[in-house]
């Protein structure tokens, strides 16, 4: 089955990048699943899956150390926009970040950057609000224990 291309954009650096290597396992109106290598390898991440939960706002993926060890689940506060013209999708980091570390400690990241990002333009309010709300919805969903909810749709590829 042919997808569309799916891409990276950030606000911070401001860059929009084609993820023409990841492996699309299965997408629909409401969710992407995919299998990726590390675009810009790090010392402990290499590889890992995402779901990208459109509606939802936010992006779940689970992060993998080189000798398949789980890193840590890294979840994206995100946006998207289809276009019809190039068949693309262009899905953009909000900025705000959540990391669940496999003792189940939950660190929420990259709050600071929003205003800045506000301020220069490289957000909208409406999108900086939509940001807030998505945040505080998987925050609930990880604080009563219903990470499940969201990595079963990794899980069954793996």
């Amino acid at each position: 089955m042919d997808y569309p291309m799916l891409y990276r954009k950030r606000i911070i650096p401001n860059e929009c990048v084609l993820l023409k290597d990841d492996l699309v396992l299965s997408w629909d109106e409401e969710r992407i699943v995919t299998k990726w290598n590390a675009l810009k390898p790090k010392k402990n991440l290499h590889h890992g899956y995402s779901c990208y939960f459109l509606k939802a706002g936010y992006k779940v993926s689970k992060f993998y150390r080189e000798d398949g060890s789980l890193l840590y689940y890294y979840c994206d506060i995100i946006s998207h926009k289809y276009s019809d013209d190039n068949a693309s999708l262009i899905v953009t980091d909000l900025l705000a970040d959540v990391i669940i570390y496999p003792d189940g400690f939950v660190k929420v990241v990259d709050l600071d950057e929003m205003v800045p990002a506000l301020e220069c333009g490289g957000i909208s309010v409406q999108d900086l609000k939509q940001a807030l709300m998505s945040c505080s919805h998987l925050l609930s969903l990880i604080y009563d224990k219903k990470l499940s909810e969201l990595t079963k749709y990794i899980e069954i590829f793996e």
